[in-house]
């Protein structure tokens, strides 16, 4: 065997269960998105056309889901369903092993708890558990994956917490419990950082808590002042100027991961473009996050 078939058969197993890791993320947006649409009643062929196709797995799983009773047998079906069935699974018995130590019956999960809070629940768990994967692997990919996720981290634990003023988690005693328990325990914020952000309880709270951190401040500024970049319009620009360099490193699987979520700007660029031809306002359709454009701001005065 030569050095480079060697090399080659080394790396197999690796990037496997690298791609593996980018699908599940996508396999926890289809599972929350079949549970929500088939609890509100809606057509389980509507719902399969709309999951990603990168989170697809076995479809005999994905039907089974709305055949369930709405009752606690049902409930304990379906949870052992899921469990079995979806490489995922291991997300999902943490979550209902939490909720179960909270003191809370297992088949009651669905039934007490709001679909995105276990979603953001097992996004968390799919962040810690990529980090802990990339961490291991080293090098060049190391080096990019691990700021990727920690960037990606601290962005969900900043729209959790904007996302949950005037709801039960911004509650005193559901932000020192409920609220904190999402944040993933990775990121530029974690420790210091999610834990003033569990004591936040308002915008106001949350921008004295981010000017503390310089790579978030200048983000939220944009949100404070009211201008017609939203937030998350800041992320995506911030997110879109980390993945295109990427592609300036070598010999790393880095790429592929920048490569899926650029495909998503894309996408969200397509969308707006359409949606703003169809509402006919032509002014706002170069309001996007371009894609490798050379006009991007972060591009000014490279070559």
């Amino acid at each position: 065997m030569s050095e480079f078939q060697y090399l080659r058969t080394q790396a197999v197993e690796p990037l496997s269960t690298f791609l593996d890791f980018i699908t599940y993320e996508y396999m926890i947006e289809n599972v929350m998105l079949l549970l929500k649409g088939t609890l509100s009643g809606r057509d389980i062929n509507e719902l399969m056309e709309q999951c990603h196709p990168l989170g697809m797995f076995k479809e005999s799983t994905m039907r089974s889901i709305p055949t369930f009773e709405s009752n606690a047998k049902g409930y304990q079906d379906l949870y052992q369903t899921v469990l079995v069935d979806t490489p995922v699974g291991p997300y999902f018995a943490q979550f209902l092993q939490e909720s179960s130590a909270k003191g809370g019956e297992t088949r009651n999960v669905l039934e007490e708890v709001e679909i995105e809070i276990i979603k953001s629940s097992l996004v968390k768990y799919w962040i810690e558990d990529f980090h802990q994967f990339v961490e291991k692997l080293g090098g060049e990919t190391a080096s990019l994956m691990l700021e990727l996720l920690k960037v990606r981290a601290d962005t969900n634990a900043i729209n959790i917490t904007l996302n949950s003023f005037n709801t039960p988690l911004n509650e005193p005693a559901m932000r020192a419990s409920d609220r904190k328990r999402l944040y993933p325990a990775v990121g530029y914020l974690y420790p210091a950082g999610t834990t003033l952000l569990a004591d936040v309880s308002n915008e106001e709270e949350l921008g004295n808590v981010l000017e503390l951190f310089p790579q978030y401040s200048s983000i939220w500024n944009v949100h404070a002042i009211g201008s017609d970049k939203s937030i998350d319009d800041a992320f995506y620009e911030r997110d879109v100027q980390m993945l295109e360099l990427v592609f300036e490193g070598q010999m790393h699987f880095a790429s592929f991961y920048a490569y899926v979520k650029l495909k998503e700007q894309e996408i969200r660029n397509l969308v707006w473009i359409s949606e703003c031809i169809l509402q006919q306002q032509k002014d706002e359709i170069n309001k996007f996050v371009p894609v490798f454009s050379q006009n991007a701001p972060w591009r000014a005065g490279r070559h």
